[in-house]
């Protein structure tokens, strides 16, 4: 699979991503072309080699003349269907990154996507950022976008609306669901176009490099110069296996001892309801040696801030650990077997070598033992007989069984619901018992 990853360790701009995917082999005058033929006046995109910290890295810099238009998203719209020369799929990239910024800033803004204003985002040199972005990312041809945790900065930066600390909101909206890591820079390490490419084109995180065959690197360098290390956004780009049976997924964590057993209960069926992909308690000493329980959620990234809400709000913890984590499982796929009390649902779960293991779903056994007055146990030996019964017909008439992808016995694909309960006990449940009551809110969310 031809992947793209970003390594940001000093943070992603624009500016660092257009000279990082020129510098990896993208074709400057394509994007060039592109960018012209948006019909803004006086804009010239310069490209030069220079040393950054030591390193020879690829510069931009958007040359435009001085100008105070406050844009809306049907005024990039309108910039974007000019183009004859951009195609279809990267205007719909450069569409999904402009469609990300207007939704952070209408939630920080009260407004709409329609009615918000693009500010920082909307300038000149930001609009040619983005286009430019998404036609480098397409002209690349990567299957898959993986990233770096992102580093926000410190301090404080000037923007429209005065100075704010940082991340700006606008940024620290877009990179709600992403994985933050420290820095020790005051600076805007992410501006908010390097948020919204972020926020938009990354499939996964990851930090470290994904096991790939390179083909190229390059080195997009950003504007300031830091002393403790080079300011350069580096993109690998490379073959890499494919790993279906592999991806990345937040453990989420709290301690509590003061939560009565029903209202546990209750959060847990609303982290369910709301994508939780498993949630589970384990039972711990707390400080003073009280008893109390460990309430973990495994959950995708992009659903990590509404169910870490949803513990706060629920449990009223002054804490939630977060860990992103990767995780081995089966590859599964939901499928009908008929039988003598109709049709019953099960699931096939498999690992690429491995023989397929079924697994019976229990609403359906269940409402077959109450419609049949029987014990779910001997419905459950029943459909998995039947299943093993197909199993050896479809073998006797000399099928491949190809479980990857043709155990199709009447069956959607479900990848959704979680039931593998990979609760990983090695790994290290940290009981920080400095957490449960912390009044003193040591919320490190950088």
């Amino acid at each position: 699979m031809r992947t793209a990853y970003l390594d940001c360790s000093t943070g992603i701009a624009g500016d660092m991503t257009l000279a990082a995917l020129i510098d990896a082999g993208v074709d400057a005058e394509a994007i060039r072309a592109g960018i012209d033929s948006l019909g803004l006046e006086g804009v010239n995109l310069r490209v030069e080699k220079v040393m950054k910290g030591g390193f020879h890295a690829t510069y931009v810099k958007v040359e435009h003349p001085e100008q105070h238009a406050h844009r809306h998203l049907a005024d990039i719209e309108d910039i974007l269907n000019r183009s004859s020369v951009v195609t279809d799929s990267q205007k719909q990239i450069a569409r999904e990154i402009f469609l990300a910024v207007a939704g952070a800033e209408a939630k920080v803004h009260g407004s709409t996507i329609d009615k918000v204003h693009f500010h920082e985002v909307g300038a000149i040199d930001s609009i040619v950022d983005i286009v430019g972005a998404a036609i480098g990312f397409d002209l690349l041809g990567v299957e898959q976008i993986v990233s770096s945790p992102i580093p926000t900065g410190h301090g404080k930066v000037k923007i429209d609306h005065g100075v704010c600390p940082i991340p700006t909101p606008g940024t620290a909206e877009l990179l709600i669901g992403v994985p933050l890591v420290d820095v020790p820079i005051e600076a805007e390490l992410t501006t908010p176009t390097g948020a919204a490419i972020i926020k938009s084109l990354v499939d996964k995180f990851s930090p470290s490099l994904p096991a790939m065959t390179l083909e190229a690197v390059g080195y997009g360098a950003g504007t300031k110069t830091f002393k403790q290390r080079a300011n350069i956004l580096r993109l690998f780009v490379g073959e890499a296996a494919a790993k279906p049976d592999q991806d990345h997924v937040f453990l989420l964590e709290t301690n509590l001892d003061d939560v009565p057993g029903e209202v546990i209960g209750y959060a847990k069926q609303q982290l369910l309801e709301r994508g939780a992909l498993d949630v589970y308690t384990i039972a711990a000493q707390m400080k003073k040696d009280r008893p109390g329980v460990i309430l973990s959620v495994i959950c995708k990234p992009d659903n990590v801030d509404e169910l870490e809400s949803i513990l706060f709000e629920e449990t009223g913890t002054f804490g939630v650990r977060r860990h992103l984590i990767e995780r081995s499982k089966r590859l599964r796929q939901s499928i009908t077997l008929e039988s003598e009390w109709g049709e019953v649902e099960g699931k096939l779960g498999w690992r690429e070598g491995e023989a397929a293991v079924f697994t019976p779903e229990f609403e359906s056994c269940a409402k077959v033992a109450q419609e049949q007055g029987i014990p779910l146990r001997d419905v459950y030996r029943a459909v998995e007989a039947w299943y093993q019964q197909v199993e050896f017909e479809e073998d006797d008439e000399g099928r491949d069984h190809d479980h990857s992808h043709d155990h199709d016995h009447g069956h959607s694909h479900d990848h959704d619901h979680d039931h593998s309960h990979d609760h990983d006990h090695s790994h290290d449940h940290d009981h920080d018992h400095d957490h449960d009551h912390d009044h003193g809110h040591d919320h490190d969310h950088g």
